[in-house]
Parts: C-alpha cells; sequence; structure tokens
C-alpha cells in the first residue's frame, strides 16, 4: 500500500509517520514537511517531499497512491491571526485533497478534524474545521476518514502553556482509569493509530457495514481503533 501524508511532523501527524513506518502492509510513505523528517526509517519506506513553501505541495503530490492522511493544521498564535489559520487548516488541506482526488488513484482520504466541527457553528474556529469536512467530503473520493478527537493528550515539543494544565490533568486522570479521560481526551499515539487503522480498513474494503462514502470517527471510536482493538 503506497501512502502519502500531510502534517508528518507535528503532534499527530508524527506519530501517524512512525506508524505507517511500523505496518508492513505499508510499502511507500511520501511524507510532505517544511522542516527535516526526524523519523527513523531503516525500512526506507520514507519518501520525503521536502517544500518549504507549501503553497508548491498540490502541484507535488505523488502519483500511485491509494491512501491520503491529512494532519495538517496550526494555530491562531503560530499563524498570526485566524486568517493565515484559516489559509493552512482549510484552503490548504482543500487543495491537497484535490491534488489527490485527481491523481488517479487515491481511494481514501484521512481527516484529522477535531470535536465540535461543524460548517454552521458560530465559533470560528469549529466552523472552519466543518467547513473543510464538508469541503473534501465533496471530492472524488470513495471513502473520506473524518476524525474528531477532543483534547489531544501527551507531551508537545513545542509550549504551549495554556494546554500544558489541562493535558497533565488528563494524564493524571488517565493513570487513574483509563474511563477518567477516555470521553473528552486521547493520546496523540492513539489518535494516529485510529487515523492508520481506519484508512487500512477503507482500502482493504473493510469498513463497518451501513457507513457511507463518509466516516465519522468520535472520541469512543478513536480509543477503540487506536487503542482497544489495536494490533501491531
Amino acid at each position: 500500500m503506497n501512502v502519502a501524508l500531510v502534517g508528518s511532523t507535528g503532534f499527530v501527524g508524527s506519530h501517524i509517520l512512525t506508524t505507517l513506518l511500523s505496518q508492513p502492509s505499508i510499502s511507500t510513505v511520501h511524507a510532505f514537511s517544511r522542516k527535516p523528517l526526524s523519523a527513523s526509517d531503516p525500512s526506507s519506506k520514507l519518501h520525503p517531499i521536502p517544500e518549504p513553501d507549501s503553497s508548491k505541495w498540490p502541484s507535488l503530490y505523488p502519483a500511485s497512491t491509494t491512501l491520503f492522511l491529512s494532519a495538517l493544521g496550526t494555530t491562531r498564535a503560530a499563524a498570526g491571526g485566524f486568517a493565515n489559520q484559516r489559509k493552512i487548516d482549510h484552503d490548504l488541506n482543500v487543495s491537497l485533497a484535490h491534488a489527490a482526488s485527481t491523481s488517479g488513484g487515491v481511494s481514501t482520504y484521512v481527516l484529522i478534524s477535531s470535536s465540535g466541527a461543524s460548517a454552521s457553528s458560530p465559533i470560528g474556529y469549529a466552523r472552519m474545521k466543518g467547513e473543510t469536512e464538508v469541503a473534501v467530503s465533496e471530492l472524488g473520493f470513495e471513502h473520506v476518514v473524518i476524525l474528531r478527537p477532543g483534547l489531544i493528550a501527551g507531551e508537545r515539543k513545542e509550549s504551549r502553556p495554556a494546554e500544558m494544565v489541562v493535558r497533565k490533568v488528563a494524564a493524571g486522570l488517565g493513570r487513574i482509569h483509563a474511563a477518567l479521560k477516555d470521553g473528552w481526551a486521547q493520546d496523540a499515539e492513539v489518535i494516529a493509530r485510529a487515523a492508520v487503522r481506519a484508512g487500512e480498513m477503507c482500502v482493504r474494503g473493510e469498513k463497518p457495514e451501513g457507513v457511507g462514502k463518509v466516516w465519522v470517527l468520535g472520541q469512543a471510536d478513536i480509543v477503540r481503533l487506536g487503542r482497544t482493538e489495536w494490533k501491531e
């Protein structure tokens, strides 16, 4: 299975990359990045697509992939305002998805979105995420998988003091009992595994019966696929 990934240096995306490289079913991973990739790849599956100018990424989309995963996203602060954040979280995601859908081989698209995403939300961030979901779902993929995690738990490389306290609370509750955390926070690794597993299921024709073109995974589904039912 040949795969493409965008957002490979991010919090969830880096875990997706590591997971993809560890899967025997994955033969090639094309990974877009502005920064050098640090993933260890003794199997030589990894094919980086390094390009500092992300606006060029859609034109560089590789041929002969069957699965495309996007963990692409940024924060308002890092982007320098909501308008710039939208250019990445919505505009670039949609452009890349369009490039994938017209590449001739991608049957399945997987998007890391957010809980509360809705195109009709009065909240700007949730509306942007919802509009992205709608836009990619209308493209010509056979399967679209949308993950809507809650708080993304785990240790980030970059400093986000406001989130750090909440993540520590989530980690503490998780050590007491997983059920105290699972309903509102999921580990980045668990989200990544769920994304990979759901994508592979779609490509193999193993999507749950009754699920249409768009398969939305809520927080309970993410925990189930990424931890409870996960097998290396």
